[in-house]
């Protein structure tokens, strides 16, 4: 196949999975490395910046799943080895999954499933609408079973990795999740936080930022879920420039951002990812305030 056809199936591929209502982005092509730098604020359905984007190059198809609305089970297979009791005659998540199954006494899910490159399976599966946002896990079901939610992706039918397609095999609509899933992957309770406190003087340097730390924690505040990290995102970028600038202290806001995304709902690990990648954004613009 010649790298333009290559590149019309991928970007065929992309399309495709916008038309799902799933966030995309590029990913290194033949590989799983993101293309762009924060790819789960930059995911998009728009059609017009879809095709711009693949324009460029034969990109595989990134799937930011928290945004996309989607917990996806990622079902590996064993590459050596033996796994330890009472699993040691398994050598896929599949069949783990399986007996976590018969367990539950629950009938095996039924959803929309695409196939690894490595021959493992990725299971689509719809976050709930109520309750916290579930996270990545890496094995807290059981060995060879991962699962993708907020902070995470993974790559969309139609990428290829190692010459090996990932493929839909089961094109049947995304399910909800279901409830002993929903409380197997239910996230540990956040960290108690201290209250932050910010001291800015009565000048009017000191109102400006307490007016645009005000004017940002609501924006976080208000955002909808699925939009929590990339509001968090853009107001960590915001203060990140007036703290460059000298304004504010950036200790202060990253305090005042992690205080203000738990409250949220945000988890600890993709939050001070999340701000680390913001304040640095902004510190490449620094902004002053005039006195």
């Amino acid at each position: 196949m010649t790298s333009t056809n290559t590149a019309a199936r991928l970007l065929d591929a992309a399309l495709t999975a916008a038309e799902h209502g799933w966030r995309v982005f590029p990913v290194t092509p033949d590989d799983k490395t993101p293309a762009v730098r924060a790819w789960e604020q930059r995911a998009t359905t728009d059609p017009d910046r879809i095709r711009r984007c693949w324009s460029a190059g034969p990109f595989n198809v990134g799937l930011a799943t928290g945004p996309s609305g989607l917990v996806v089970v990622d079902l590996d297979k064993l590459k050596g080895g033996e796994l330890p009791a009472p699993w040691e005659c398994c050598v896929h998540g599949g069949e783990i999954l399986a007996e976590l199954e018969r367990r539950a006494g629950v009938s095996p899910v039924r959803t929309y499933t695409v196939t690894t490159g490595s021959g493992g399976a990725h299971l689509y599966l719809r976050h709930p609408d109520q309750g916290e946002q579930m996270r990545n896990t890496a094995g807290k079901l059981g060995p060879l079973i991962d699962t993708r939610a907020h902070g995470g992706y993974v790559l969309a039918a139609g990428s290829v990795v190692n010459g090996r397609p990932y493929q839909a095999v089961s094109e049947v609509p995304v399910a909800d999740l279901p409830e002993w899933l929903v409380t197997g992957l239910a996230p540990a309770p956040l960290p108690e936080q201290a209250p932050v406190t910010v001291t800015l003087g009565a000048d009017r340097v000191g109102r400006y930022v307490a007016a645009a730390i005000d004017s940002q924690l609501s924006h976080l505040a208000k955002a909808a879920k699925g939009g929590r990290n990339a509001a968090l995102y853009a107001s960590a970028v915001a203060l990140g420039q007036l703290a460059a600038g000298g304004a504010v202290a950036a200790q202060d806001v990253e305090g005042l951002l992690t205080q203000a995304a738990y409250q949220a709902g945000l988890r600890p690990a993709e939050t001070a990812r999340t701000i680390a990648s913001g304040l640095r954004a902004g510190a490449a613009r620094p902004r002053t305030v005039a006195a």
